[in-house]
């Protein structure tokens, strides 16, 4: 009942559309969930974001949930969750996508994911990391364990969305770094982030994951950028 007044007054709206939800729906309305634009990447090991990093670094498997479109529902999301403290759309994307990702057998053997990390500076700013609601989520329904102290950002930078490409990729190979142990050798790590769209920054980040002795590298994103 006093959920019922609540929302009478603060009606909840869908992340991707501010239309209404109604009373069956969470964070994403209906309408939203189906003219989201599906990567299928799960079903082709071939993809296109697997075969971005052809050439570039080694890894088992690449996909993302959505594609990205400028103006597009995903964008919104993406924003929303991003800018917005919105955290609750990283969570209903991860337990989205994991229903997909149960079905991929060469992620069967991930023993950890690992989020894209913040700089404790941007992390301070923002008062979250936009990829660990997803991450958490993934963690949950996927029973991996989730490692959030693994990957360092050791530079902080400009938002990489208001950088040109030739910004976005100089200098960032030395951003990152791992802090590990024997312990960490030998595994199959889940890098997880909020959109593909050069994939510079995930680059950098499997090259650093790649110091650890055994180390293989799998990546998974809500979404790519698509022209």
């Amino acid at each position: 009942m006093f959920e019922s007044i609540i929302n009478l007054f603060f009606p909840k709206v869908c992340s991707g559309c501010s239309s209404f939800l109604l009373s069956n729906e969470n964070v994403i309305c209906t309408v939203c969930r189906h003219d989201i634009p599906l990567t299928n990447h799960h079903l082709n090991p071939e993809n296109d974001a697997f075969k971005k990093f052809y050439g570039r670094i080694p890894v088992l498997h690449t996909s993302a949930l959505f594609y990205f479109h400028k103006k597009g529902i995903v964008q919104e999301l993406i924003h929303n969750l991003k800018y917005k403290g919105h955290e609750e759309i990283g969570t209903v994307l991860g337990e989205w996508y994991s229903e997909d990702l149960k079905n991929i057998e060469l992620l069967q053997s991930v023993d950890e994911i690992i989020p894209v990390p913040l700089h404790r500076k941007k992390l301070k700013e923002r008062g979250y990391n936009q990829v660990t609601a997803f991450g958490t989520a993934l963690s949950s329904s996927l029973n991996i364990d989730y490692n959030d102290s693994l990957l360092i950002r050791n530079v902080y930078s400009k938002t990489q969305s208001k950088k040109t490409l030739l910004g976005r990729t100089e200098g960032i190979e030395t951003i990152f770094d791992v802090s590990f142990t024997e312990k960490n050798h030998n595994k199959h790590f889940l890098l997880i982030d909020d959109v593909i769209t050069t994939g510079a920054t995930l680059e950098a980040c499997s090259r650093a994951l790649l110091k650890i002795p055994g180390a293989k590298i799998s990546i998974i994103c809500m979404a790519m950028a698509q022209s």
